[in-house]
């Protein structure tokens, strides 16, 4: 069979590799960016980060201004989030995760989505006891006084975190952090521990345990919790509840394509 011209397929892997790592930098900055500046944040040559551009800016992909001739990310490519984010079920991936900490623990388990609002619950999956514990799905959950909501505060926008911080704490019960320096002391643990837990924070004699679940660039999307009396989810949990969650978290980061800092994440 003849060989045909052009790029070996490693290559045209490499260049579908540095196509992606353009258009990924450029989402993440608030303005335009020039070839020089995307040539030393990616650490390659001018002329190859230019002739990506050149193709980027042909597809729609990309824009470049007239006026100052940096680039920024085009219409196309907000389009093809909108419908990635319209057919992204955060839900039907967890589903199987949600079944199984419920089962293990025998503890109501939430779903919820990161937003800028606070946590919204996506689902709720009710516990066997007869008295049940639960939130209701479509309610935002609190960004100080819930483990859900610490945890968008945590990992979530530092933009977002010091408005917070900056605004007024109201009090939901004796147990609510309102001081501001407590409440970022609290979120310096929420990032060093990987979770987040309010117990009696929101309602008295009720507790949360809650880990985050990323996607693939490393943004959090989302949270996964326990939730129950403080009868059987302690202010302390215990070191069952605690591997559990933290475990489902991370399977269903792994399903949306995030890396998990060690091979324990999701064993």
């Amino acid at each position: 069979m003849p060989r045909i011209n052009g790029p070996s397929q490693g290559e045209g892997l490499q260049a579908v590799a540095m196509a992606f790592r353009i258009l990924e930098f450029l989402a993440a900055q608030r303005g335009g960016v020039g070839v020089t500046d995307l040539a030393r944040a990616l650490d390659t040559t001018k002329s190859r980060i230019h002739r990506h551009l050149r193709t980027l800016v042909e597809s729609g992909y990309i824009l470049q201004s007239p006026e100052s001739e940096k680039y920024r990310i085009g219409s196309r490519l907000v389009t093809l989030g909108r419908a990635v984010a319209e057919n992204f079920d955060l839900t039907a991936i967890a589903r199987d995760e949600m079944y199984a900490l419920r089962d293990a623990l025998g503890q109501t388990v939430v779903l919820s989505r990161a937003e800028a609002a606070g946590a919204v619950v996506l689902a709720t999956l009710p516990g066997p006891e007869p008295i049940e514990i639960g939130v209701k799905p479509g309610s935002i959950m609190a960004m100080h006084p819930t483990a859900q909501g610490k945890l968008v505060l945590a990992f979530g926008d530092p933009v977002l975190r010091d408005r917070v911080l900056n605004s007024r704490l109201d009090m939901r019960t004796p147990r609510t952090i309102t001081s501001p320096s407590a409440l970022r002391e609290e979120l310096d643990r929420v990032r060093s521990r990987g979770w987040a837990v309010a117990p009696g924070e929101s309602l008295v004699g009720v507790n949360a345990l809650a880990a985050p679940i990323f996607e693939g660039g490393g943004h959090m999307v989302g949270a996964i919790a326990l939730l129950g009396s403080i009868q059987f989810i302690e202010a302390e949990p215990s070191e069952a509840q605690i591997r559990r969650v933290c475990l489902a978290a991370a399977r269903i980061s792994a399903r949306l394509g995030h890396a998990p800092r060690s091979p324990l994440d999701v064993a």
